[in-house]
């Protein structure tokens, strides 16, 4: 109420000045900014209600700021009075009634996952189908959106089988092979070759060489092919990086053993992440002082029929096909 009486009395004392005389109005002004400097000789604190707090902060808007003095609040609260009117004004669309399709359920988010996380092949409006037998009518760009936000991906790539999952299919079968670098006491570089076994994480066989060779390169695949024939151990998966050290004739040795060889994609080093693991975890770190030792060590994994311990394992953890027990082994 005190809101409306104040804005009726500004209107009224608007209409009456419009027909009065300058000379009066200023004399008024005169007269008023005296009665004020006598009040504030008087009171000390002014109690401003919500409605004067309004008028002052819409009618300070059209005085000059070098008037502003004159006013009984400084200019910092008239400021701060217009900010809490406008922050009211903004705050009043909250009780509106909310417009648009209502929220989904958090029932029916985790239906939608449910379907799907075990139905592979189900599309968004497969999915959409089911749920409007179940009762729920929600639309496909809907299914998608909930779907992305759970990172689940579309049905074509949800029933591929992923990278992680071949891996582990193939473990038993599965060579990784891989170079890197050591340069020695003299600042000669040699080129290591190790071939990984993925299931025990053993060190099949590795070499190294000054002179990496088309040749001595598809030598190191046959004696890897003798050692898995001599051993009993079928291989039906190679992978290796697009290093041109390794030639179409590495290749063909193993395709010709029936195996499959898989390159990497480029920049992509976790697509063959065991054997970049052990390369930087045993080679840099545990070997990272000499090649002698480097040497030494891959001589040493090469013919023990141990696997190749994976970073911070326990000891009571087995590797994944469970063939061999990892027992931890001094640092060399």
């Amino acid at each position: 109420m005190s809101v409306l009486y104040s804005v009726i009395r500004l209107l009224v004392d608007v209409m009456t000045t419009m027909r009065r005389d300058q000379a009066e109005l200023v004399a008024e002004v005169l007269t008023l900014r005296r009665q004020v400097q006598v009040l504030e000789r008087q009171i000390k604190r002014v109690h401003w209600t919500p409605g004067d707090r309004m008028v002052m902060a819409v009618v300070a808007r059209l005085l000059p700021k070098s008037a502003w003095k004159g006013l009984l609040v400084k200019p910092e609260t008239l400021l701060g009075w217009h900010r809490d009117l406008v922050r009211r004004k903004w705050a009043s669309y909250r009780g509106r009634p909310r417009r648009g399709r209502p929220p989904l359920s958090d029932e029916v988010r985790a239906l939608i996952e449910r379907l799907a996380t075990e139905n592979p092949g189900w599309g968004y409006f497969r999915i959409k189908g089911e749920l409007i037998k179940l009762g729920h009518k929600v639309a496909a760009t809907t299914i998608r959106s909930v779907l992305i936000r759970a990172r689940i991906p579309p049905a074509g790539k949800r029933s591929g089988l992923s990278w992680k999952k071949f891996l582990a299919a193939h473990a038993q079968t599965l060579i990784a092979t891989d170079m890197f670098t050591v340069d020695t006491v003299l600042f000669k570089r040699l080129h290591v070759i190790f071939f990984l076994r993925l299931a025990s994480r053993r060190i099949m066989a590795a070499t190294a060489t000054s002179e990496p060779g088309e040749h001595w390169v598809t030598q190191q695949a046959r004696n890897l092919s003798m050692k898995l024939v001599d051993e009993d151990i079928s291989l039906t998966v190679v992978i290796h990086d697009h290093d041109s050290k390794y030639p179409k004739k590495f290749d063909a040795v193993f395709e010709a053993d029936g195996a499959r060889v898989i390159l990497t994609p480029l920049m992509a080093p976790l697509a063959n992440s065991f054997a970049e693991r052990w390369v930087g975890y045993r080679v840099r770190k545990a070997f990272g002082d000499g090649a002698p030792r480097v040497l030494r060590a891959l001589q040493r994994r090469a013919t023990s029929p141990e696997p190749c311990p994976r970073p911070a394992q326990r000891r009571s953890r087995t590797t994944p096909a469970g063939d061999h027990a990892y027992n931890r082994r001094p640092r060399i």
